[in-house]
């Protein structure tokens, strides 16, 4: 009944409408009779002369003529309005009957059955009305793993590409940098495998020496109130493994929600049997070649954690002026930014010399006095000694041009050997003594004398400053700008201590990673971004030898045992440098302290210190692939292909894999280094817990509620006035929380980021744009099943030559797309390639294709059956193509949609789009001619829709042509122009004199132009955009001529004399179409 009474309604309204066209003629008509009449009237009272009757004839035959003009011309307009409407309430009504759907249409069609774990996904009957990234993402993963597809094969005859991933530590849960690391990589990998590669993505952690005994500690210290001495070393360790098997390990799980396609089989940890042997037999390779030795010297000490830690472990704070902070084990916060002056005074009553110190409590350990040797002011003291105030030791005044600057400070510099990087060189250079006085734990030990003893280091600073006040040789305090090192496992400032430490000597194997990188004429190892090379070849050329020792209980513990004989005076553990033995084990170690001490009672002792991390992950690409056995791994995948990560390890990481790669596995270990950008949120600020800006993309995949964040910062160890500030930073940040994203946009997003310098600045909003953008994948998807049918069948081959225009010109630029795509996958390029993929599926297939061949599907016309056809296989394999095409950035949702493509009859499909090959150009495919062609209609297109200004109705269009060339290609691509402009009509001219009155204008490019219809459209409006056009044209032309008639132009070359006439010429042809309208 609705739809009949509708029908009725809009034949009422036609009937209306003709009645209104007639009357108007009726009316045209009479006005024309009565306006001759009043003419004839006036003409007989101005001139009583009969009118002449072949006159009277000829008007009234233009009059009929008119009128017939205007009957014919408001007849048509009927005809269009009528034929418009008709097609209107054709498509509201059956707009109307899809949306309404047929009455037995079964929701659990759209639901996906429940998968058994490791099976193949059961897809719901019909594919859902909008994409839901939890229902696409799951059960695919675990039928990958359980299907094998990540597991390289050893044997293969395909070329392997191999990448191993930068191990997460054990401790860790996935942070933003993870996930860029693992989109980068994933990309890389899938790509490769699906292009033929035997590729290998190694998994593993790292056993992160000093933050895992610090997350345990803290453990045993919450739940036992126990430390780990009060545990011993043996009990602490068994609670350290416990913690691992129980926690660690988290990071990996989470890596396969990305997708990370990781060759599980092959997974390790660095300190797994195997890559323990690895590293116990790295040591003892290493110092059998005289590359590991042990010495006494400076270090980066933690008094909390009671060990040496590596430079990359220390954050450094700049400080203006004298601040406040707060130091671990102490109440009160300490003093920093003060430069603090004293004398001492000079043997012999000589008078006293003034020196200055930002560490106080070092005096305590000064063994000289630097000035420099042409400052005249202390000339006099050269040769003498200063006395020390607390503990009477004789100070040598001693001459240093290299130290000193006269003209800082008093010019004096006092010198403490053993707590001081320059001053440890001073005293290396004036053969000083070193004298420690502090503790391990920070505290006065005995040689800083009995009046500080055991007082902790910043509380004797304290002390000590009182104390020269009472012997009156205190001489006062300044600001002082100054840059604070503290360590970023435990917050401690860093105590530069002197100590006995096992060495790497990196001169030489320094010299070849160098090489390896900067010989132009031998590059083995190339760096990308290029800019890093400048840091590569800094770092490596000023290289100190590597410290590897740690004095912590969780890791490695170092291959080396102390001989003490029993006739040693000395009987402490390392008294005696040359008593060390290195072996792989303790009864290796007992035979060759044997043949060294032949018959002398000796007692053996490890060292109970353990490597450095990065010692062992050093070593990662070797011991992976099982070094230093000869294994059919190492035989086939080292070196591996590339090594990706951040730059911030460049040095710390990268340069030691090289060194060591080079030095025991005889070759590099890759040959490319690829560098991300570091991660910062939107307004270019380092993620911090306390500013409450990190993201965690378990959250982005998932989705948060503000609520959400802020108890995970409640959970966390801030004090109360971070996690304020934190909180407040989360409301501006992420006011309505953070919106379900998935996996696929979140890598997306991350892998487009990567043009962007060293750093990214990641907006979570540009990961809700591909989110939605994945919606529209999956309606174009939708789209196509519903025009290519349930029983569709692809042909099994293709002629590009008989495809529709429309049909040639996707798969041109298809073909152009694929060959962009691999080439900055090449090249690393991989920004470059998300936006090729993303322009094709965007730009060209859902805007332009899917748009034009509407029309082919629309009713069962037969004039439309073969392009139907081929419009119906073009969007078939443009499906295929693309999907294929994108799948390494989103691997999710290719791998849904592409599962639900029919594919031809009797040819080899892949089970997974995983293993299917990466799309490849096809010659046949390219067509310059048809692009170029395209490029014009989708310059028309663009002009007509910019004139309509976003208004939807349908109205007639004119195209002026003045070049045949260009009436060709209108005329030929009508129904093109009218589908993607939305227009009623459209009329080719040639002649600009025939523009239609009353029409809006624009030149699309030099020689053609677009005029349409004004209905809708604010008249005053669109003159107004009229005439700035043309003021901005005469501009234009203007510039140009002064510049081509200028002083010198002659000068100019020919190719940009050309362009610039070529340009003039098309500016003025543009300001006649819009000065004739």
């Amino acid at each position: 009944m609705h739809r009949v009474a509708k029908h009725s309604v809009n034949r009422i309204c036609l009937l209306t409408q003709s009645r209104y066209f007639l009357s108007q003629l009726r009316h045209t008509h009479n006005n024309l009779h009565s306006s001759s009449s009043m003419d004839s009237i006036k003409k007989d009272q101005a001139t009583p002369v009969p009118e002449d009757p072949e006159k009277k004839k000829k008007k009234e035959e233009k009059a009929r003529e008119k009128q017939l003009k205007l009957e014919k011309f408001l007849q048509k307009k009927a005809q269009q309005q009528q034929a418009q409407q008709s097609s209107t309430a054709a498509k509201k009504s059956e707009k109307k009957t899809v949306k309404r759907g047929p009455e037995d249409e079964n929701p659990a069609d759209y639901i996906d059955p429940e998968t058994p774990l490791g099976d193949k996904k059961q897809m719901s009957r019909q594919l859902a009305k909008q994409y839901n990234p939890t229902a696409v993402e799951k059960s695919w993963y675990e039928w990958w793993e359980k299907s094998k597809y990540f597991v390289a094969d050893a044997s293969s005859t395909k070329p392997p590409f191999v990448i191993v991933l930068p191990p997460p530590n054990v401790t860790g849960a996935l942070h933003i940098g993870h996930a860029l690391t693992a989109a980068i990589e994933d990309t890389m990998i899938r790509w490769r495998r699906m292009s033929g590669y035997n590729t290998l993505w190694v998994p593993g952690m790292d056993h992160a020496g000093i933050a895992t005994q610090v997350v345990v500690e803290k453990k045993i210290m919450r739940e036992k109130q126990l430390t780990r001495h009060d545990l011993g070393r043996e009990k602490f360790i068994s609670e350290v493994w416990e913690w691992k098997n129980k926690y660690g390990g988290t990071i990996l799980q989470q890596l396969r929600r990305l997708g990370a396609s990781l060759d599980w089989s092959r997974e390790c940890f660095t300190m797994d049997d195997k890559r323990s042997k690895a590293v116990t037999d790295a040591f003892v390779i290493l110092y059998k070649q005289g590359l590991v030795y042990r010495d006494l010297r400076l270090v980066n000490w933690d008094c909390v954690l009671r060990t040496a830690i590596s430079d990359i472990e220390v954050d450094y704070i700049d400080i203006k002026e004298r601040t406040l902070l707060k130091v671990p084990g102490y109440d009160k916060p300490v003093e920093f930014g003060v430069l603090t002056k004293f004398a001492y005074t000079l043997e012999g009553n000589l008078g006293e010399i003034v020196v200055a110190t930002t560490r106080i409590e070092t005096m305590l350990g000064d063994t000289a006095i630097a000035v420099h040797p042409t400052d005249d002011r202390y000339s006099q003291f050269h040769g003498k000694y200063a006395v020390h105030p607390f503990n009477g030791r004789k100070l040598p005044i001693i001459c240093d041009a290299i130290l000193v600057d006269p003209k800082f400070g008093t010019g004096a510099v006092k010198i403490t050997p053993a707590h001081d990087p320059n001053d440890f060189e001073v005293g290396k250079r004036h053969n000083l003594e070193f004298i420690n006085v502090f503790t391990d734990d920070g505290k006065i030990n005995s040689n800083g004398g009995s009046e500080f003893l055991n007082m902790p280091r910043f509380k004797a600073r304290e002390a000590i400053t009182e104390a020269l006040k009472k012997k009156d040789l205190y001489r006062g305090s300044e600001n002082n700008e100054m840059r604070l090192g503290v360590c970023s496992r435990s917050n401690d400032v860093i105590e530069p201590m002197i100590k006995p430490q096992w060495y790497v000597n990196c001169s030489d194997i320094a010299k070849e990673a160098l090489h390896a990188v900067t010989d132009e004429e031998n590059k083995r190892v190339e760096i990308i971004p290029k800019q890093y090379v400048a840091d590569w070849k800094r770092w490596l050329e000023n290289i100190r030898d590597w410290c590897i020792s740690r004095q912590l209980w969780w890791g490695h513990q170092i291959p080396a045992w102390y001989v003490t004989l029993e006739d040693d005076i000395l009987q402490e553990l390392g008294a005696y440098n040359d008593h060390w033995v290195v072996a792989r084990t303790e009864e290796e170690a007992r035979d060759e302290a044997n043949q060294r001490y032949s018959g002398k009672k000796f007692h053996l002792s490890r060292d109970p210190d353990v490597l450095d991390t990065w010692f062992s992950s050093g070593l990662f690409p070797l011991t992976v692939l099982g070094w230093p056995d000869d294994t059919e791994d190492l035989k086939a995948f080292y070196p591996t292909s590339v090594l990706e990560t951040g730059h911030d390890i460049l040095f710390f990481w990268v340069a030691r894999m090289v060194m060591l790669g080079m030095k025991l596995g005889g070759d590099v270990p890759f040959s490319k280094i690829y560098l991300h950008p570091m991660i910062r949120d939107a307004h270019g600020r380092k993620m911090s817990k306390s500013l409450g800006n990190v993201i965690d993309p378990i959250e982005v995949i998932n989705g948060i509620s503000l609520e959400g964040l802020h108890k995970r910062l409640e959970g966390g160890n801030l004090d109360p006035k971070e996690l304020a500030v934190a909180i407040e930073g989360q409301k501006k940040d992420f006011p309505n929380g953070i919106e379900e994203c998935g996996a696929d946009a979140l890598r997306f997003a991350l892998v487009s980021y990567t043009a962007q310098s060293d750093k990214i600045n990641l907006d979570i909003q540009r990961v809700v744009g591909y989110r939605q953008w994945c919606n529209k994948l999956w309606n174009a998807v939708r789209f196509a099943m519903s025009k290519l049918g349930d029983n569709y069948t692809p042909p099994a081959n293709l002629l590009p030559d008989a495809l529709p225009f429309s049909c040639q010109w996707i798969l041109s630029v298809l073909n152009k797309t694929i060959s962009k795509t691999s080439k900055s996958l090449e090249s690393y390029e991989f920004s470059q390639a998300t936006t090729a993929v993303y322009s094709w599926w965007q730009y060209q297939l859902c805007d332009v294709f899917i748009e034009v061949i509407k029309p082919y599907f629309s009713g069962n016309d037969t004039k439309f059956d073969s392009e139907r056809h081929a419009a119906q296989y073009t969007l078939w394999l443009c499906l295929d193509n693309g999907l294929r095409l994108l799948h390494p950035f989103m691997p999710f949702v290719t791998e849904e949609l592409w599962q639900r493509l029919p594919f031809p009859k009797d040819s080899k499909r892949e089970e997974s789009i995983m293993i299917a090959d990466y799309p490849s150009a096809i010659e046949s495919w390219n067509n310059e001619e048809v692009e170029s062609e395209m490029d014009v209609i989708e310059s028309t297109v663009k002009s007509l829709r910019s004139l309509a200004k976003e208004r939807r109705e349908r109205r007639p269009a004119f195209v002026l042509c003045q070049t045949p060339k260009l009436e060709k290609i209108i005329n030929s691509h009508q129904l093109e122009i009218t589908t993607l402009a939305n227009l009623s009509s459209l009329t080719v001219f040639t002649d600009i004199e025939a523009a239609p009155p009353g029409y809006a204008n624009t030149v699309v490019i030099k020689n053609l132009s677009v005029y349409l219809e004004l209905q809708g459209i604010n008249s005053a409006e669109a003159e107004l955009a009229k005439a700035k056009k043309i003021d901005d044209l005469k501009n234009q032309i203007d510039r140009l001529e002064k510049t081509m008639n200028g002083p010198g132009y002659e000068k100019v070359p020919q190719e940009v004399r050309s362009k610039h006439a070529e340009r003039l010429e098309s500016l003025i042809s543009s300001l006649k179409v819009l000065q004739l309208d």
